[in-house]
């Protein structure tokens, strides 16, 4: 079993940046992705950015110049650092990482209980 604890929500106004953090803890044997998803009241959750243990990240377009996503693989962690934050950034925002699965030789997805994050003035 697999657990995730995330830090780093709160509110800002527009133009500010916060800091994500998610570190996955329990029986982990390799990581293949870890990744951050949103989801904002009324929509369905949307895929923001995902990075692989080897370090190859992919961004939503409406996020892409603006977000950076890390990981520290010794750690189990990704950061999600936001700059530039716009109003339609609020959601609540969510951790995930695909783990291998060592005997049945396949992946399973975990998630974190999610942050809230708000921009407004």
């Amino acid at each position: 079993q697999v657990q995730l604890v995330e830090s780093g929500g709160g509110l800002v106004q527009p133009g500010g940046s916060l800091r994500l953090s998610c570190a996955a803890s329990g029986r982990i044997f390799s990581i293949n992705a870890m990744g951050w998803y949103r989801q904002a009241p009324g929509k369905q959750r949307e895929l923001v950015a995902v990075i692989t243990s080897g370090g190859s990240s992919n961004y939503a377009d409406s996020v892409k110049g603006r977000f950076t996503i890390s990981r520290d693989n010794a750690k189990n962690t990704v950061l999600l650092q936001m700059n530039s934050l716009k109003p339609e950034d609020t959601a609540v925002y969510y951790c995930n990482a695909n783990v291998i699965v060592p005997i049945l030789t396949t992946t399973h997805d975990y998630w974190g209980q999610g942050t809230q994050v708000t921009v407004s003035s």
